[in-house]
């Protein structure tokens, strides 16, 4: 199982992330969210973060040849896409995880053609039924809600192949609070 910390705005959070153990970090490039980074902005230390290290774009109904032109700039790792897509949508040269909203107890597609399934909460910070991860059969990265203190529980209950957290190891929004993030990522891993 991997820990990514999501909502990475600058390089003194990605680098703490990366110290405490975390695998994967991810940017997120739609303007409406407060954790919105800019390619720009990135651009002048990414290249600090080691190889091993997956590199994670989240997009909300981008279209597929723009985050196939960032993933180059950036040498992404990953799309996230966390909005509306459909398979024929997608970016073709990058590897894709899907996000979907649980609201109501429902997952939307549980079969989607991706590499992954990211299971989130019906809101910013809110958690749902971890369970229902269980009937994903493509390997699931849980989120939503992911805290300290509640991650070793979800990760029991439901034995994902990824855990991601964003506002619950926050200090303010884009700001991560490393001392959170330390004992998200091992609480997340002791399980």
């Amino acid at each position: 199982m991997f820990v990514k910390i999501c909502g990475i705005t600058n390089r003194e959070d990605a680098l703490a992330a990366i110290d405490a153990g975390a695998r994967a970090i991810g940017f997120i490039f739609h303007p409406p969210s407060p954790r919105y980074v800019t390619p720009e902005a990135l651009g002048p230390w990414l290249d600090e973060i080691p190889a091993d290290i997956w590199k994670v774009g989240v997009f909300v109904n981008e279209d597929p040849e723009r985050i196939e032109q960032i993933a180059a700039q950036l040498n992404l790792d990953v799309a996230q896409l966390h909005g509306n897509e459909t398979p024929e949508r997608h970016p073709r040269r990058l590897r894709v995880w899907k996000a979907f909203r649980v609201e109501n107890d429902r997952i939307p597609n549980p079969a989607y053609p991706a590499e992954a399934i990211l299971l989130d909460g019906p809101g910013s910070g809110r958690i749902f039924d971890w369970t229902l991860a269980r009937a994903i059969p493509q390997p699931v990265i849980l989120a939503g809600g992911l805290t300290p203190e509640n991650v070793a529980s979800a990760v029991e209950q439901t034995h994902p192949w990824g855990v991601d957290t964003a506002t619950g190891v926050e200090s303010s929004p884009g700001r991560k609070d490393h001392a959170r993030m330390k004992m998200f990522i091992k609480a997340a891993l002791r399980s």
